[in-house]
């Protein structure tokens, strides 16, 4: 069976990403989808020095990932995250400080019809600038349930219009456009990180770091809790089980009258009023 031709151009832009790739550092994957070129030239000079970035198609890549799996171990489980318009990127930083970067260096804007959803387009319910009229009508043909409170339209209920991954319709694109709402970011999507061998995906890496820390916080006061309930001994806990102890020793000492250095004055000085009274 005869073997596609595969071009002297291409064999040679496989290399160059094979070099590219073998280098010191973290190796990701980004779609750049919907990207305009005006704001990748200035987000790959904001990024200089932090970010090297190299674009390619899809197969050279794939190509490129497989022929530096066998010096770079581990590479190849970026193979299935190759999406979209793909490019890769070398950073030194690690996964969590890459993703960070290139989420500050995204910037919102409107959907157009044609469009993937880089996430489920979600519309909450909530009140609208509407006059009462078609737009109830246009709402519920994008499954939006609406209807007129004080003279305004109004959304009832959250929903979902677009999930993740589907083309936005030219319907869908107006409606957001007249809600005032941006769910395309303009921006290096990352699809997959990986450091030595490890998967990092999207969805682990951009994580939302004020509920994560309310998360670790609320955690510690759980555990916390707990180990005072059960009276387990740890570098938090232990001052205050042993000033528990200590209250509810002397607790009993003064309830059972139980001679201590601690209440000894105390029992002689009630002693002494009850003697009081007893003439």
């Amino acid at each position: 069976m005869n073997q596609p031709h595969v071009s002297q151009k291409k064999k040679d832009e496989v290399q160059q990403l094979v070099q590219f790739l073998t280098q010191d550092g973290i190796v990701g994957l980004v779609d750049m989808s919907n990207m305009p070129t005006l704001q990748l030239q200035r987000m790959r000079q904001s990024l200089r020095g932090a970010v090297a970035i190299r674009m390619s198609k899809g197969r050279l890549i794939k190509l490129a990932l497989e022929e530096t799996a066998k010096k770079k171990q581990g590479i190849e489980k970026l193979l299935p995250y190759i999406k979209g318009m793909p490019a890769v990127l070398l950073s030194t930083d690690n996964p969590f400080t890459l993703a960070k970067k290139l989420k500050k260096s995204k910037s919102k804007a409107p959907a157009k019809a044609g469009q993937t959803a880089p996430n489920n387009i979600d519309i909450k319910a909530g009140p609208t600038s509407f006059t009462p009229g078609p737009i109830i009508g246009e709402l519920g043909s994008v499954g939006i349930v609406a209807g007129v409170e004080g003279g305004k339209v109004v959304i009832k209920k959250d929903a979902t219009i677009v999930k993740e991954g589907n083309i936005i319709s030219e319907k869908v694109a107006s409606i957001l456009t007249r809600l005032g709402i941006e769910p395309m970011e303009i921006g290096l999507r990352i699809t997959a990180v990986c450091e030595n061998g490890v998967i990092f995906e999207r969805k682990i890496l951009e994580i939302d770091e004020d509920a994560f820390a309310a998360n670790l916080k609320a955690a510690a006061c759980d555990a916390l809790r707990l180990a005072l309930g059960v009276h387990y001994p740890t570098t938090e806990t232990i001052q205050l089980l042993v000033t528990r102890a200590y209250r509810d020793a002397t607790a009993l000492a003064d309830a059972r009258t139980i001679l201590t250095s601690d209440n000894i004055g105390k029992i002689i000085i009630k002693a002494e009023r009850q003697a009081r009274g007893l003439h």
